[in-house]
């Protein structure tokens, strides 16, 4: 017997529709003072498991002077020490594990491109509560249960593929695991299975759409009326992109393999404010990347995050580099928001004494005509200074006069929005290297 979906997204204002309070899960449903009681008790418990349980942070707590009974509210964490990516790497392989091997029943893994990967594991509650909120995740985003679910984040030690997966399935969904790679076969398949979501890094669907417009297919015409995007910073104006040439909702989804993988925090399809971070499992802090102190709500500064019911990695004040500010909650409101994260602390780039994010280059080149929003950065010495090449796919179609208007257009805008001098090369269309996930916008040739 078929299952239909139990309800449709609807474009046309680019609002969609609240999820019907049937819906929305326990958690959802706690008012602010049900949620703070509810996470002191789980702060309490996560820290008493940490210290008894891992020696790194029993180490950490000794040397700060903190014990987990020192935690009477919520307030009290300022008092124990962060934890950073560096305090995984020097554990490797399991050191930060908090639960016998026996009791793990997933093992994931960053690329360790920079380094010794992170690893982090998983129980079987685990597992369940990673499941819970992406479930809750893709109902946030639009998905109702019975719809099509196409899934194009990578499968294996990545926790994209196989998080979104279990959470769709939880949702009530029909999985489609496409993972990445084989773009025109995906094209096929969006085409013959007619899903009617797909969770996939933005850069991909770039690729995905233009293999669409390659086979002559017009991608507003696909059944895709939900793209849930994630993995990577991406800005409004790439919202804005995608919605005119997918005719889909485009919402952000957040998460990190250290503190669970995607679902920690989602944009809400109604109002497309920022993420509403699931506060009931994931406790949220800004900080000055600088001085450590935490910030004012609505101040910008260094998002870092503590598990509530994580068993097998607790993770205690983790600074994420991710930069972002806390705001309040609007379509749940107990759970306050992240602003969209459009850059990264080891992000930033600083050319003669300027910092830029690539997101800031990004905004510039999505208003630009002619332009397609494929786009790298190169940066290399000349002489004694630091020197800036941003290359630019062109549209197909475009002339040489439009390129050079383009080109100049793009220098100018960085000039004046951004404050410093590039050069601008808009190349050939599929010049630049094609994302099948995660995209690297930045080459830096300083150091060759």
């Amino acid at each position: 017997m078929s299952s239909e979906p139990t309800a449709g997204v609807a474009m046309g204002s680019r609002r969609g529709q609240p999820l019907p309070q049937e819906l929305l899960d326990d958690g959802e449903q706690l008012d602010s003072k049900q949620l703070k009681e509810l996470q002191l008790d789980r702060l309490r418990a996560t820290l008493h498991h940490a210290y008894a349980q891992v020696e790194l942070y029993r180490r950490k707590f000794d040397e700060a002077g903190v014990r987990p009974d020192d935690c009477r509210s919520l307030e009290d964490l300022v008092r124990f020490p962060f934890t950073t990516k560096a305090d995984l790497r020097e554990t490797y392989p399991f050191g930060m594990f908090a639960v016998p091997m026996a009791d793990v029943r997933r093992i994931h893994a960053s690329s360790g491109t920079t380094g010794r990967p992170t690893v982090v594991g998983y129980t079987e509650n685990d597992l369940s509560m990673w499941a819970d909120v992406v479930a809750r995740s893709i109902r946030a985003a639009g998905g109702r249960p019975g719809h099509k679910v196409h899934i194009s984040y990578g499968y294996g030690l990545f926790t994209g593929g196989l998080g979104a997966h279990y959470g769709a399935e939880r949702a009530g969904c029909t999985v489609v695991p496409a993972s990445g790679g084989m773009t025109a076969r995906q094209v096929q398949i969006i085409q013959d299975f007619k899903p009617e979501i797909i969770m996939v890094t933005p850069s991909y669907m770039l690729t995905l759409l233009d293999d669409f417009e390659k086979q002559g297919i017009d991608p507003r015409s696909t059944s895709l009326k939900v793209g849930i995007f994630g993995a990577e910073p991406w800005t409004e104006a790439m919202r804005r992109e995608l919605e005119e040439r997918m005719d889909l909702h485009a919402v952000d989804i957040y998460g990190l393999s250290e503190v669970i993988g995607p679902g920690v925090a989602q944009e809400c399809v109604e109002t497309k404010d920022g993420l509403h971070v699931w506060e009931d499992h994931f406790y949220p802090e800004v900080v000055d990347p600088l001085t450590d102190t935490v910030m004012a709500p609505g101040d910008e500064g260094e998002l870092v995050f503590t598990s509530l019911t994580k068993e097998a990695l607790p993770i205690i004040r983790y600074r994420t580099r991710d930069l972002t500010r806390l705001l309040p909650g609007t379509a749940r409101p107990a759970f306050r928001r992240i602003q969209k994260i459009t850059g990264r602390c080891d992000d930033m780039i600083i050319l003669r004494g300027v910092n830029i994010f690539p997101s800031q280059i990004e905004e510039i080149v999505l208003r630009i005509p002619g332009v397609a929003p494929h786009f790298q950065i190169e940066l290399a010495k000349r002489g004694r200074m630091d020197h800036m090449t941003v290359r630019v796919e062109a549209r197909p179609g475009t002339d040489v006069v439009q390129r050079e208007n383009a080109a100049r257009s793009i220098a100018q805008g960085v000039k004046d929005g951004v404050g410093v001098t590039v050069d601008v090369m808009i190349v050939d269309p599929e010049t630049l290297e094609r994302s099948v996930g995660k995209i690297q916008r930045v080459r830096d040739l300083r150091r060759l």
